[in-house]
């Protein structure tokens, strides 16, 4: 099967976006609700928390996120730009005027995965490097997010930033972001509404399981344990941890 990273077939989660035009109005309040809900808690992917660096105000704040540069979802994704580095030169080309926010990701600045990007590299193309924080606080400071195919820019999404991709995500192609690359053919005339592609992301598609007993559980049950429910695990953990709440996210 396709898998929700490779946007050169049409797969699974291609198919739920295309047809939730079809879904009844109920099931998109329900996805309204769990958009307001993931704000107000301010769920991300990382359960990271720093110090938030004073950011000059008047010119426009354009976060850059990096990404672990061999990810699949760049490897199927991306388009001719591949390398952070290349992504904050293309940001900062398009943008002259604005402050650019360069955020690595957290995988990359543990130095775990490849994709940093030197320190000499940075004068010029980044304003500010926003290390070690949360990807909540990073979009509060935002008003535009430049990515390749990080999952980040669905998150800018959820909490109404405008996001530039200049590869193909599951999210882009469908009316919501700003495309540098062509959009595959399978989603043409498929844009859709923020709450259609929330409810195919996070009701639709995924199916979550209690990690402590392995019961199935709802999007929305699912949410409250991350948000209430459990002690927040050793930061070092938390992505393998929520990868195991979602393990089926994916097919």
């Amino acid at each position: 099967p396709t898998l929700y990273f490779d946007p050169r077939q049409e797969g699974k989660l291609d198919r739920l976006i295309g047809n939730s035009s079809q879904l009844p109005d109920g099931e998109m309040r329900r996805a309204g609700r769990l958009i307001d809900r993931i704000r107000a808690k301010g769920l991300t992917k990382y359960n990271i928390s720093g110090a938030v660096p004073d950011i000059p105000g008047g010119a426009r704040h354009v976060l850059v996120v990096g990404q672990v540069e061999d990810d699949a979802s760049v490897t199927f994704g991306a388009g001719d730009v591949r390398t952070n580095l290349d992504l904050l030169r293309r940001a900062r080309q398009d943008n002259p005027d604005a402050t650019i926010l360069w955020k690595p990701h957290p995988d990359v600045e543990a130095g775990l995965r490849t994709g940093t990007v030197a320190s000499a590299d940075l004068k010029g193309l980044a304003d500010i490097a926003l290390l070690n924080i949360g990807a909540a606080e990073a979009l509060e400071l935002a008003d535009e997010v430049w990515t390749i195919t990080s999952t980040l820019g669905f998150e800018a999404l959820i909490r109404g930033r405008s996001v530039t991709c200049l590869g193909m995500p599951f999210y882009a192609g469908r009316g919501l972001t700003r495309d540098l690359v062509a959009r595959p053919e399978h989603r043409a005339g498929h844009d859709v509404t923020l709450a259609q592609l929330v409810h195919a992301c996070l009701i639709g598609y995924p199916r979550y399981f209690d990690p402590r007993t392995g019961a199935p559980l709802s999007p929305e049950n699912a949410l409250a344990l991350l948000t209430d429910g459990i002690e927040t695990p050793p930061v070092n953990r938390w992505a393998a941890w929520l990868q195991s709440l979602i393990p089926t996210f994916g097919r």
